[in-house]
């Protein structure tokens, strides 16, 4: 029980904290403490619907036809492969992530319409929250799997709970390309690692 959760934690962490638009934009509304939580919670509640279609879904198409878990193992290990290579090439360049406090408050609607684009409209959020960690979640058995959705929905939560309220605090470390670039290869490790247990089964 606990072994899927730990590991549904480390992979949803794994897969969230990363250089990217939709944390950008979370740091930033965090930074100039507009609408926090209604940014947190929108992160949040689209990772934890992404996360329960994904683990459900494949575990249907897995109850019937077998064959297609090895298919789709195949297909993530492929995939993180080059998620962790990127990672790892991407931390060879500095780079650093501007923010900086808007001078007028947004409103709440547009906030939150930017919010939903940049997690629904996302091609990525689809390949790593539903197939990817649905895929994972299926090699931990029938009452593994949630227990490892729970995991990736707790750091999910956690994530972008702690990124957006902590964004005043974490903004000049996350600022140096020297933390990004340790960030980046610490990813990149631990995707590889976990391409490299989905490929010996």
């Amino acid at each position: 029980m606990i072994d899927p959760l730990v590991a549904g934690l480390l992979t949803g962490l794994s897969l969230i904290v990363a250089i990217g638009a939709q944390n950008a934009f979370v740091l930033r509304q965090g930074l100039a403490r507009e609408h926090v939580g209604l940014v947190v919670a929108i992160c949040a509640f689209s990772d934890v619907v992404l996360i329960v279609a994904g683990v459900a879904g494949i575990g249907t198409v897995v109850e019937r036809a077998g064959w297609a878990l090895v298919v789709v193992r195949w297909l993530g290990v492929a995939f993180l492969g080059w998620y962790g290579v990127s990672s790892l090439l991407r931390a060879r360049r500095a780079e650093s992530l501007q923010t900086s406090a808007a001078g007028a408050t947004s409103r709440r609607r547009t906030v939150a319409v930017r919010m939903l684009a940049l997690t629904w409209l996302n091609p990525h959020v689809y390949l790593d929250t539903v197939l990817l960690l649905g895929t994972v979640a299926n090699h931990h058995g029938v009452t593994g799997r949630w227990w490892f959705a729970v995991g990736a929905c707790l750091g999910s939560i956690v994530w972008f709970t702690s990124l957006g309220y902590g964004a005043r605090l974490a903004a000049p470390l996350l600022a140096s390309p020297r933390a990004w670039r340790v960030l980046d290869v610490l990813i990149g490790l631990v995707m590889l690692a976990i391409a490299a247990s989905l490929a010996l089964g």
